[in-house]
């Protein structure tokens, strides 16, 4: 760890979509920095084992769900372990043409990655004002929110939605001691995210590595990092801002890796959702 291991001393980190990806991987980070961490997600058959290697709370809650949210808060609260830190990265994400779009397929990213977001955020950092403690959030945005990405857009415009609350509610919770900040990750490889967003692509990491500045993608340790420090005091000067972690890769692609897609036609894109409903068939056979 390039950070002490009592960065996070005292802390106590709510992340949620905690129990895989890139979410256990800040939180594994967290821990090795002397916090306490709850995780929170929708599966309990993921969480349990998650939380389990971590010596972590867990709590299945659905954020989409203001009412959902505020109950799990209390629960925490009444078991002497309310968050101190919160890091919003649940969120969702496909690959389509906008013009397939149903509003069902809109809703089903837009409230978890903006709504459940905002839920998560206002319903802690009011208990934090009433309290008079202060507190820190990092939120896992996209680099899409700076130069747009095709045929992603539910997800690019709920990710800036939430840069936008990042940067309104430094100003607005700073005099309250609340710091809020962002980092926008490149490519940081997961199975989930590999199959979803890049459906049958033969090693897609090591064509993307091969792309960036630096020649390699990311890793937990970097995102795990750069999450802690904006967390801890040693950025307690720092609100209001978005990391880009991608070797600067948005600089160098512009509208980011998804103009691939651009040269697909209808065969293309109808053997792409087909590999995508596969392996969410595959995750929903699991948990049953």
């Amino acid at each position: 760890m390039v950070l002490r291991d009592d960065a996070l001393g005292g802390a106590r980190v709510l992340v949620t979509g905690g129990g895989t990806g890139l979410g256990l991987m800040m939180a594994r980070c967290f821990r090795a920095c002397g916090a306490e961490v709850e995780i929170w997600g929708r599966r309990a058959a993921v969480l349990e084992p998650a939380a389990a290697g971590l010596d972590a709370r867990w709590q299945a809650v659905d954020i989409r769900d203001a009412e959902a949210v505020e109950a799990a808060l209390a629960r925490s609260l009444d078991a002497g372990a309310g968050p101190t830190h919160l890091v919003n990265n649940a969120a969702g994400n496909f690959l389509s043409r906008t013009e397939d779009i149903s509003p069902r397929g809109f809703r089903a990213v837009a409230d978890t990655v903006l709504h459940g977001t905002f839920h998560v955020t206002h319903a802690l950092g009011r208990r934090w004002i009433a309290a008079g403690t202060g507190g820190a959030v990092v939120s896992i945005l996209v680099t899409w929110t700076r130069t747009g990405a095709p045929f992603v857009v539910p997800s690019a415009m709920s990710k800036a939605a939430v840069e936008g609350m990042t940067r309104s509610l430094a100003l607005e919770w700073g005099p309250h001691g609340i710091r809020l900040n962002a980092i926008s990750p490149g490519l940081i490889p997961t199975e989930g995210m590999l199959a979803r967003i890049r459906p049958g692509a033969e090693d897609p990491a090591g064509k993307w590595s091969a792309r960036n500045p630096l020649r390699r993608a990311g890793t937990a340790e970097d995102i795990g990092t750069l999450a802690a420090f904006l967390l801890s005091e040693g950025a307690s000067w720092i609100t209001g801002e978005t990391v880009a972690l991608d070797g600067a890769q948005h600089r160098a692609t512009g509208a980011g890796t998804y103009m691939d897609y651009a040269a697909w036609g209808d065969a293309e894109w109808a053997e792409a959702r087909a590999r995508i409903k596969a392996v969410d068939a595959k995750d929903k056979s699991a948990r049953a």
